[in-house]
């Protein structure tokens, strides 16, 4: 069986290459070495890099800030404690974000803005916006449920 010869075979180009180094010419050699700086400092760069892998994930065994006897009421108490912080806390950010609310409103009359359509283009946004979480979490807790 016979090989067809190949587009990709080499032995053409560098026979070429070596009629063309071995002809008398003055800038042969600088044209030979300004040709391989590239590969050269393509290999030298890749030699020098240095690359990290990544570093071994630590082994949690347990948390210890919680003591491993507690009994089931002192659980529901810390729950509920922690439950009425929270509510604090989202009361205190409401109470926060309508005073500034208010704020706005008269820097908004002050500058001869149509504050009331202003108020009802944001209460229509944040009215969307939850109705937007809702929609997600009654589809997370159906997605939940069907598993």
């Amino acid at each position: 069986m016979r090989m067809l010869p190949s587009r990709f075979n080499p032995a053409g180009g560098l026979a070429d290459f070596w009629n063309e180094i071995r002809r008398p010419q003055p800038y042969r050699w600088p044209i030979l070495i300004v040709s391989i700086l590239p590969a050269a400092f393509m290999v030298w760069w890749g030699v020098n890099s240095t690359q990290y892998g990544e570093p071994e994930r630590p082994q949690i065994e347990y948390i210890t800030t919680l003591d491993p006897a507690r009994s089931e009421a002192e659980i529901a108490a810390e729950i509920r404690a922690n439950q009425e912080i929270k509510d604090l806390r989202e009361a205190e950010e409401a109470r926060i974000a309508e005073e500034k609310r208010r704020i706005y409103k008269e820097i908004g009359r002050a500058s001869g803005m149509d504050v009331e359509e202003i108020e009802r283009k944001a209460a229509a946004e944040r009215a969307a916006e939850k109705a937007e979480a809702a929609a997600k979490a009654k589809a997370a807790a159906s997605e939940g449920a069907g598993q």
